[in-house]
Parts: structure tokens; sequence; C-alpha cells
């Protein structure tokens, strides 16, 4: 029974790397033509002209990788503190509707998200958020550049923005969940050596919890890497650079959702599953970045022992 329980799951596994194998050979035999005709220089390339079959991926790679930027600085921190309320802070009557509540933004369709983000958000974001930010930070020498530029409601901000509220659900709901795991006699332990709950949080719970904190950070990471609709909605879909969070951009997916099956032509075609690929290649190194970090804390552990 168990040399069966062994091999069937052994089994499980080659499949999903197999499939993993499979999407990876798919997207490099789709993306040939592109491959050969730019080869590397396709990634540092702005320019996306389909009628003179001229393209480039950075602006798709820049939106993708800042939107998710701006997501995670804003989704990261207020996971943490809802996370840290949950557990620690909240009363006992307030804990379950309140995880209740912020699980159910998990369940919203990102269609949804994108939908309210341009007919609500944006406008007011538009008319009372971004003056303040141009108006105030515009003008700093360091990062001015950021927020230079007319407001138009939509753009990369705003894209990373919604983004920020599609990832905290899922990231806070893995720290809420990993933070209940730690016993309760390391804390109480450590209450009792006159540690405040920031001390019990900082110095217990987050060194006993670091790779679910971590896996929850991955996977909201993921999500925001990946997110396809709500981006689309609001981020502008223009292929054009700019330093500005303000201005329209676009990321891979929107322009993948918003182009495929408007392609015409071969080459049109191939490059935008080089785009797919470019994304699948950002999430494997990603992935890889974290396990790296992950290895390091756990020798670093080792050694202090």
């Amino acid at each position: 029974m168990d040399f069966a329980f062994e091999s069937v799951t052994r089994v499980f596994a080659i499949v999903v790397f197999g499939i993993l194998i499979a999407i990876l050979v798919s997207l490099v035999i789709g993306s040939a033509l592109s491959l050969e005709k730019y080869g590397l220089r396709f990634i540092w390339e702005s320019d996306w002209d389909p009628v003179k079959e001229n393209f480039g991926a950075l602006v798709p790679i820049y939106g993708t990788l800042m939107t998710s930027m701006i997501a995670m600085v804003i989704g990261i921190p207020v996971s943490f503190g809802i996370a840290l309320f949950l557990t620690e802070l909240s009363p006992a009557w307030l804990r379950r509707p309140l995880g209740t509540a912020i699980e159910l933004l998990a369940a919203i369709p990102s269609i949804i998200y994108g939908m309210w983000g341009l007919f609500v958000f944006a406008p007011l974001f538009q008319s009372h958020v971004q003056p303040l930010l141009i108006d105030g930070l515009g003008s700093l020498p360091a990062v001015g550049g950021l927020f230079e530029g007319p407001p138009f409601g939509i753009g990369m901000m705003t894209a990373g923005l919604i983004l920020s509220i599609m990832v905290i659900p899922f990231i806070s709901a893995v720290m809420r969940d990993v933070f209940e795991l730690v016993p309760p006699m390391m804390k109480e332990s450590a209450y009792g050596l006159g540690a405040t709950t920031w001390e019990v949080v900082w110095k217990v719970v987050l060194p006993y919890t670091k790779v679910g904190v971590v896996g929850g950070i991955m996977l909201g990471l993921g999500r925001a890497l990946g997110e396809t609709m709500a981006v689309t909605f609001v981020i502008g879909n223009a292929h054009r650079l700019s330093a500005s969070l303000m201005a329209p951009g676009n990321s891979i997916a929107s322009a993948l959702a918003n182009e495929f099956t408007e392609a015409v032509g071969d080459l049109y075609y191939s490059a935008l599953i080089e785009l797919g690929l470019i994304l699948f290649v950002i999430t494997t190194i990603v992935l890889a970045i974290s396990k790296f970090l992950l290895m390091r804390l756990s020798l670093r552990e080792g050694t202090r022992t």
C-alpha cells in the first residue's frame, strides 16, 4: 500500500513537471519566427508597429514589472497589518466576520475590479488624488519624474493600485493562517519576559512563519504579474514608454488580451507568443529568487544555532 501511494504521488509530480515543460516548449515553438528575427533585442526594443512588423517587448515588460511593484509595495504592509490585527489585536467577536469579509474580496471576478476601477476609481483618482501627487511630488529632484504629466485617471499607477486591492486578500489570508500556527507558549513566554506586541511579532512570529509569509507574498506577486482583465481596463493600453507613473502604459497580459484575436500575420502572432514566453520566464525567475532567499535564511539560522 505504501509503495502504491508513493508511486501515485510520484506520477502526479512527474505529470505536473511534464505540463510545465510542455507549456515552455509550445511557447518556444510558437515564438520561433520572432526569436529568429529579433533575438534578444526583442526584450529592450520599444517599437510595436504591427503594420510595419516592428515589435519590441520593452513597454509591456516595464508595465508588468512596474504595476506589480506598486501592488506589492502597497499590498504587503497592508496585508501584514490585517493579519497582525486579526491574530493579535482583534476582539474575538470581530475576528471571524472581518476575516470573512477580507477573504470575500478574493472571490470578486477580476473583470468587476476592472469595471469598478475604470468607472468609479479612475475618475475619483483623476480629480482628487493625481493633482495632489503631481503638485506635491512632481517637482522633487529624485522622484519627480515618476509623478509628472497630466492627470489621466488611468495609467500604470491606477493599475498598480487596483492590483494591490486584488492581492491583499491572498497575502493577508496566508499570513493570518501561518501566524495562527505559532505555538501560544512561544508568544506567552515572550510576553512574560516583557516583550511588546511588536517585539513578539517581529522576533517570534515572523521568524517562525517566514516560509509561509514568503509563500503568501509570492502568491500575491504571481497574481499581480499575470492579472489580465483588471489591468486591461485601467492601464491605458498605450505602447509608449514613459517614466511617469501617471502616464498610460501596457503590460504583457493586457497586450495579449487586446491584440491576440486581432493578430494578422505569422510574425505578429509569433511576437505575441514571445510576450507570453517572457512572462513565463519572469514568473519562473521570481519563484527561483524566492526559493534562493528562503535557502539563505535557513543557512543563516543554522549558523547562528
